[in-house]
């Protein structure tokens, strides 16, 4: 019987990711790692420039939607396998050290993707107006609300309502915004 441990857990995760975007067979796995390339080497380009118009620009090259006015600070990090499932709405802000993940994926337990923890991809959605401040971190299928400010450092994992401000590892509603 063969240990778990020893099941290569990159042809795993490449498969899974080649099967997601449709691909198959030589020229299908060429296809993924020249996606995953690219969209590395933009992400690289938008992660550390001071510029955020240039940032954007970068990020939407990756498939990121991001809407008018936004504000990326340097060393954002938004997913690297799944760019195109973050729309971000218009007159965003976004703070440095700010990760926004589509995707969360035990990569290298396969006893753990076997059973309770296999790979969750869904979209998230920053709406128009939204803060995220400094240190932020945004999981899979978070929605944030319009005019909502994310405190710094703080971690959601959960849907945040419009005009509210959160705070918190879980980020937790602390007051909402009259408008």
């Amino acid at each position: 019987m063969k240990d778990r441990r020893d099941e290569d857990v990159f042809s795993i995760n490449e498969k899974e990711l080649m099967e997601y975007y449709g691909y198959s067979g030589r020229d299908g796995r060429f296809k993924l790692r020249f996606r995953l390339a690219k969209s590395w080497v933009l992400h690289s380009l938008a992660y550390a420039t001071p510029f955020p118009n240039f940032a954007v620009t970068m990020q939407r090259s990756r498939g990121v939607t991001i809407g008018k006015n936004c504000h990326l600070s340097p060393y954002v990090l938004i997913d690297l396998l799944y760019p195109h499932l973050v729309k971000i709405g218009d007159n965003v802000t976004v703070g440095s050290n700010t990760l926004i993940f589509a995707h969360s994926n035990p990569t290298t337990n396969v006893f753990l993707k076997n059973n309770s923890y296999p790979r969750k991809v869904e979209p998230v959605n920053i709406k128009s107006g939204a803060i995220l401040f400094p240190g932020c971190i945004i999981t899979a299928g978070v929605t944030i609300g319009e005019n909502s400010l994310v405190s710094a450092g703080s971690v959601v994992f959960e849907d945040i309502p419009d005009y509210c401000v959160v705070v918190g590892n879980p980020a937790r509603v602390v007051k909402k915004i009259d408008h």
